[in-house]
C-alpha cells in the first residue's frame, strides 16, 4: 500500500516482488563496493530507463524534476513506474536519495502520477519518506512469478 508520505504494509504482491527484483538486479549487476548511484525508472526485470548519478554532474531539483520526466517517457510502461535509486553503503539516508526524491516528487506531482521511491543496495530497499525497509542475508533467483500491474 502507498500514500502521500511513502510505502506502508502491506505492500501488494506484485510491488513487493518488484521491489525485491530490484535488489537482485542490482546484487547480480554489481560488485564493485564502491560505484556511482543509478537512478532507475520503470519496472525491475522488465523495462527500465537509467541515469548514473555522477558527483561531479551540476544538477538542480527542477533539472532533476526534468530527468525523471523524461525517463518516465523513455521506460513507456502502462500504469505507474517505479523509480529506484541503487547505490553502495548502508540504506541510511544521504543526501543524494533526498535530492532524487524531491526530483521524482515534482516530476511525478506534475503528473498526477502516484509515486513509488524506493533506495536500494545489495541487500535491500528502503523508502525513505516512511522508512518502510527490506533486508535479506543473501538474495537467491525464485522461479519466475506470472507477472501483473505493480
Amino acid at each position: 500500500m502507498m500514500h502521500e508520505a511513502g510505502l506502508v504494509e502491506p505492500l501488494a504482491t506484485p510491488l513487493r516482488r518488484a521491489l525485491r527484483q530490484a535488489v537482485m538486479d542490482h546484487a547480480v549487476a554489481e560488485h564493485r563496493q564502491d560505484h556511482l548511484p543509478i537512478l532507475h525508472v520503470g519496472l525491475p526485470g522488465v523495462r527500465d530507463a537509467v541515469h548514473p548519478v555522477r558527483p561531479d554532474e551540476p544538477t538542480d531539483q527542477a533539472l532533476r524534476a526534468d530527468i525523471v520526466a523524461a525517463m518516465v517517457r523513455r521506460a513507456a510502461l502502462a500504469g505507474t513506474p517505479l523509480v529506484w535509486l541503487t547505490r553502495p553503503g548502508d540504506l541510511v539516508d544521504q543526501d543524494v536519495d533526498a535530492a532524487w526524491l524531491a526530483g521524482a516528487r515534482q516530476a511525478f506531482g506534475e503528473a498526477a502520477r502516484p509515486l513509488v521511491y524506493v533506495v536500494v543496495n545489495r541487500h535491500g530497499w528502503r523508502d525513505p519518506r516512511s522508512g518502510l525497509e527490506t533486508h535479506w542475508a543473501r538474495m537467491r533467483r525464485r522461479s519466475p512469478a506470472p507477472s501483473g500491474d505493480v
